[in-house]
């Protein structure tokens, strides 16, 4: 953050564009942007400006069409670094190329054949005078004729049709016109990190390797961020993986027309489909095509990074580790936004509003959001690396071998999914090193961490210039703002977020805050998670001796205790989270030096200097428990959300009329949860409200499953059914014999107090047998209704006959807590 002793300055003249014209780059002189001190050594970037508007300036608005129109200077996109694009009978070569592709091909000889073996057998084919193998033959031929028109209708919907460069320019000027009129500061990039992506590019052009774009995914808005960007590099645009929930009228065509690829959102059992997508990735990467997809999947809707979804990277990674394609340059990208336009319509679906199905009236009828002024957005480039390198590396780790053995090894299936983990966890970790931390996040931060109604103005400056600097001393990235002192950057962050989350109290000698809509705020909050969850998690520990109250001596936890707290927890949110790769022991001795340097704890160690004794300082307790109270803010929402998610479950144990063998449909289960938590929260038993939100629920019922605490059924016949859950037998809550109520006791009871012990307690509230009577009764009450609308629609004799069919595969325990060692993860 810039500091606050410095004059106000006119943003958009210290934001000089990049000039990028053919080969040639352009830096045109500026001032240094990252503050007097010069902190992190990053210089940056307005790449794209607003454009003219018509009503305004008529005569500079038909200027910039026209230069458009003719392909003036950049706008040209001729000299493109990359594989050619754009030209006529580009589509039909892709088409011609994926149609002859030997996997294919094998797929579609292979299901023919087997069809006809089938028809054979149960004698449907007719020999005509002929033998049965000539009969086979040529139904099989029948069969193979008939699934490449299957194909060939797939590929048409599939492939993006970049056919036109003339469209690509109106396209480029369209959309640049849409984002920097709701986005009205533009896009803003790293100048070293554009001139090095640029230079990667060049020589990935030479080599015909393509750059696997791999960005973070908040908004829609996505798509159209790294596709301008490269177009204003001269960078061969992206082809992007898009579901095809997207492919609508008119919208789907011009996406598809500017670099979509629509693939399913669910391929269910098609085989032949699968091998389409997996041709399609082959081809675009044996030819060097750039490419692109989100990593976490679908969009965040929580702000933070979610945990990675394995299936599009599983295709490019076979690509690689079958030698269909030599090599390819991944690239981790962050997108950040001051305000994310969908954030509103996030809350309604994390509240358990079904989601609409995306149609163009509706994106027609969001057109006001056009004349909204959102702020900017920043795009940054993580540095590129080797897809070919990185197996090599994790296969010398995984087989013990030297990297010239290691080029060459096969991986087994177990290994295989070993590395694509490794993959999917080193991009979300490339993303957040290079992420920016944007001044409405630090705001909405600061007044979700801080206890009390509201904030001065002066107090919620000082709180973010502290915030900005242990931002910055993890490593961390805080958006610049051309030495604008730090009053104007808080104003600025005020005006973007809108009186809808942040209400100003009139009438006050000083400019008082207060968070009006704490979920949404949550979604900025959540963007500063990544930097300091493992001081959050040990801070969260030492709550459980903290809450006590008594005095300092009473306040002190053992390293020991505290060591076992923090490795529960962080197993408990290793899905949730991604926590640095050195190990529970050495993260956690790093963490606590970090919070001893800077005054929030003290540590007493041992003649060996081991630690022995956490506690809070002096310091910290002088000033009113202000930073340490900050990390337990960050991830009390998360032990709230996980403890709900453990109470709901107490309420599944089947009452003593209901068979005890009946599966509950998954999505009810949660909803039940959902609803829960909604009735614990307004009777005061529930602080977070942001804890009932359908995503994070949904995260620590994976969790549970992976623990074995819940089983869970998918149908093998038909992936569109509803999974079933219910509580495993060992966990499985007790009930009265007699008067059918919940005991507070039992394995799962005991998950919950373990969870409990970290979690926040209210001034009117302590987790005593009291609280513990009440919440168990409401989980009661909301469990019997799942129950009773589940014998209403379902019967257990069906549900233990599709068992022991087989028809349906049944979960169990994956990895469970680790003991504490080095390399238990934290």
């Amino acid at each position: 953050m810039a500091s606050p002793k410095g004059p106000p300055r006119d943003t958009p003249n210290l934001a000089p564009d990049l000039e990028i014209v053919g080969d040639h780059v352009t830096l045109h002189p500026t001032g240094f942007t990252g503050g007097p001190e010069a902190q992190d050594a990053v210089t940056e970037r307005r790449l794209v400006r607003n454009m003219a508007r018509f009503r305004e300036n008529p005569f500079e608005f038909l200027k910039e069409v026209s230069l458009f129109v003719s392909g003036s200077g950049w706008r040209a996109y001729d000299n493109v670094i990359g594989q050619p694009i754009f030209y006529p009978g580009f589509t039909e070569k892709i088409k011609s190329e994926l149609l002859q592709h030997p996997l294919l091909l094998e797929k579609i000889s292979e299901l023919a054949e087997t069809r006809s073996r089938v028809e054979e057998k149960d004698g449907l084919l007719s020999s005509n005078g002929g033998t049965d193998r000539d009969s086979r033959g040529k139904r099989q031929n029948e069969i193979e004729t008939q699934l490449r028109e299957v194909v060939d209708t797939m590929i048409d919907n599939m492939v993006c049709k970049m056919e036109s460069q003339r469209f690509i320019r109106g396209a480029y000027y369209f959309c640049t016109q849409l984002l920097t009129r709701t986005y009205h500061q533009g896009i803003h990039v790293s100048s070293e990190e554009v001139l090095r992506l640029r230079s990667v590019a060049e020589t990935a052009a030479k080599n015909k390797q393509s750059i696997v774009f791999l960005p973070s995914h908040k908004s829609h808005v996505d798509y159209v961020s790294l596709q301008i960007i490269c177009y204003r590099l001269g960078i061969g645009l992206p082809i992007i993986v898009a579901g095809d929930n997207l492919n609508i009228p008119v919208l789907g065509s011009f996406l598809q027309r500017a670099g979509a690829m629509w693939i399913r959102r669910s391929f269910g059992d098609d085989p032949l489909y699968h091998t389409l997508v997996q041709s399609y990735i082959d081809t675009l990467l044996k030819n060097g095509f750039n490419f692109e997809c989100f990593v976490e999947g679908g969009r965040s809707r929580i702000g933070k990074l979610l945990s990675p979804k394995f299936g599009i990277l599983n295709f490019v990674l076979d690509s690689i580790l079958s030698g269909r394609v030599e090599d390819a340059i991944i690239c981790p990208v962050s997108i950040q936004y001051d305000k994310v336009i969908e954030t509103e319509s996030y809350i309604s679906e994390l509240l358990g509003q079904p989601k609409p199905k995306e149609n163009l009236m509706d994106f027609l009828s969001a057109s006001s959001v056009l004349s909204l002024k959102l702020g900017r957005v920043d795009i940054r480039f993580h540095e590129p690396w080797s897809l070919r390198g990185f197996v090599t590396q994790q296969a010398s780790r995984i087989y013990h071998l030297p990297i010239a053995e290691a080029a060459h090894v096969k991986f087994g299936p177990s290994e295989k999914g070993r590395l694509l983990r490794s993959l999917g966890y080193r991009v979300l970790g490339g993303i957040n090193d290079v992420s920016v931390v944007m001044p409405t996040a630090l705001v909405g931060t600061i007044l979700l961490t801080l206890r009390g109604r509201g904030v001065g103005k002066s107090e919620l400056v000082r709180r973010l210039e502290w915030l900005s600097d242990r931002v910055r001393a993890k490593g961390g990235r805080v958006a610049h703002f051309y030495r604008a002192p730090t009053e104007h950057v808080v104003d600025r962050a005020l005006e973007v977020l809108g009186p809808k989350l942040v209400g100003e109290v009139a009438g006050l000698p000083e400019q008082t805050f207060y968070a009006v809509d704490r979920f949404q705020l949550s979604f900025y909050r959540n963007m500063t998670m990544h930097l300091f969850i493992t001081e959050a998690l040990v801070s969260a520990a030492m709550y459980s001796k903290i809450k006590q109250g008594g005095g300092p001596v009473n306040q002190q936890t053992s390293y020991d205790e505290l060591a076992t707290q923090v490795s529960f927890l962080s197993q408990l949110f290793r899905g949730e989270f991604i926590f640095p790769p050195e190990g529970l022991t050495a993260n956690l001795e790093k963490t606590l030096r970090g919070l001893e340097r800077d005054n929030v704890i003290k540590v007493t160690r041992d003649s060996d200097n081991k630690p022995t004794i956490i506690e809070l300082s002096d310091e910290e307790r002088q000033c009113g428990r202000e930073n340490y109270d900050f990390y337990c803010f960050l991830i009390w929402p998360f032990i709230e959300a996980c403890w709900l998610g453990t109470v709901s479950l107490m309420g599944l144990a089947p009452p003593l009329d209901a068979p005890k063998d009946l599966w509950i449909d998954m999505k009810k289960a949660q909803d039940s949860a959902q609803l829960l938590g909604k009735t614990l929260y307004h009777q005061g038993d529930l602080s977070y409200f942001e804890a009932v939100n359908k995503e994070t629920l949904k995260n620590a019922y994976h969790r549970f499953q992976e623990e074995g605490i819940i089983l869970v059924a998918k149908n093998k016949q038909d992936a569109r059914a509803a999974t079933s859950m219910r509580v495993a037998p060992g966990w499985m809550p007790e009930r009265d014999p007699t008067t059918g109520k919940l005991l507070p006791r039992g394995r799962l009871w005991d998950f919950m107090s373990l969870i409990a012990q970290s979690r926040r307690e209210g001034k009117n509230r302590r987790d005593g047998a009291t609280v513990s009577s009440r919440v168990l009764t409401m989980t009661d009450v909301v469990g019997r209704e799942v129950f009773k609308n589940s014998v209403s629609t379902t019967t257990t004799t069906g549900d233990a006959a599709a068992l022991a069919a087989g028809d349906a595969g049944v979960s169990s325990a994956k990895k469970r807590r680790t003991a504490i060692n080095s390399k238990s993860r934290l």
